[in-house]
């Protein structure tokens, strides 16, 4: 352990009252591992390294994984159309949308959440009860009749409906359930034993609530702010050690060839600045070389964050069942490691 890390992560944990697992590795050694707050308040159940969080979209490379395995099989390819591959209809859409383009957040596909339209998550349940959203199809009322945002190609908008439209086309191309294929092709292979998309109404042992908090100190549990089940725009529970072992696994060509690998990794567009996006990750540069490879979700009750820094080889993940607090954590990290 390295013991100025931790004593830093402790430092900034009291001071924003962190709730979360924090695991940090370089190539062989464990250089932090730290859990603080509780996995259930009205029970005082600690959060522990055993602790399961919701990601949130952090789960969206699992996504792009699943994709991209496919691709390798011969199955479908990164320029394979939307129009082609799903026989629902929308008929509002381009016909010209590829995966690629769904991958990159550059479809223009209308997204069941716009941040450019919608503050709060939570806005969404109202005329949709989250206790319906269990499969992928429930999502497509909320946006297979809606417009274009815009013409495919033409620029990076982040967006949800995209990545549930990629797990429409897993589900099509292998006959199974989205989070099936994930769990057996991506989690069991990279030794991801305790990850997994489990339902609010069905939760298994070890896992953490999600807290909304307030101003006045007082809360509220996430479960009726989130879809009853995660799929493949987000949603998966892992607990922080799992998430460095997805980062192992896929570096070290399990989950995906090195030509495949190298192609979900490369930046394939720029978000703004020195930040790019893969195929399902960030990617952030500094003097033209690339610093980190990273993931993050934000949910109500749910912050993550996870990243493989490739000069250090450094790997790290996040976990907070709170929503804010991840971000400040990840900096202080890098402030003292890089």
């Amino acid at each position: 352990m390295n013991n100025s890390l931790t004593s830093r992560i402790e430092a900034i944990q009291k001071e924003i009252a962190f709730s979360g697992s924090v695991f940090v590795k370089d190539a062989e050694l464990v250089l932090a591992e730290s859990s603080f707050g509780y996995a259930n308040r009205a029970e005082k159940l600690k959060n522990d390294a055993d602790t399961r969080y919701g990601i949130a979209s952090g789960c969206k490379i699992f996504t792009a994984v699943a994709i991209s395995q496919l691709v390798e099989e011969g199955k479908i390819s990164f320029e394979t159309k939307l129009s082609e591959i799903l026989d629902a209809s929308f008929p509002n859409f381009d016909e010209t949308i590829t995966i690629h383009h769904l991958l990159t957040h550059t479809s223009g596909v209308p997204d069941y959440f716009d941040e450019e339209v919608m503050d709060d998550f939570e806005e969404l349940w109202i005329k949709n009860p989250m206790y319906h959203m269990r499969r992928l199809q429930d999502f497509l009322p909320l946006f297979q009749h809606e417009h274009m945002k815009f013409i495919p190609g033409e620029r990076f908008h982040y967006n949800n409906t995209g990545y549930i439209l990629l797990g429409l086309i897993v589900e099509k191309v292998t006959g199974l359930v989205f989070t099936d294929y994930v769990q057996k092709r991506i989690l069991e292979k990279a030794g991801m034993v305790h990850s997994g998309y489990f339902a609010f109404d069905r939760l298994p042992g070890k896992i953490a609530s999600g807290y909304i908090d307030y101003e006045d100190g007082s809360w509220k549990t996430n479960i009726y702010s989130l879809p009853v089940q995660g799929g493949s725009d987000g949603g998966a529970f892992v607990t922080a050690e799992d998430m460095v072992k997805f980062w192992d696994a896929l570096l070290q060509y399990e989950l995906l060839n090195e030509t495949m690998t190298k192609q979900l990794l490369t930046p394939h567009v720029q978000e703004d600045g020195d930040d790019y996006y893969g195929y399902g990750v960030w990617i952030k540069k500094k003097e033209d070389a690339i610093f980190k490879y990273h993931v993050m979700g934000y949910d109500p009750g749910v912050s993550f964050h996870s990243a493989i820094y490739p000069a250090s080889s450094i790997k790290l993940a996040v976990c907070a069942n709170i929503s804010k607090g991840a971000f400040k954590i990840l900096n202080e990290i890098e402030a003292e490691l890089m």
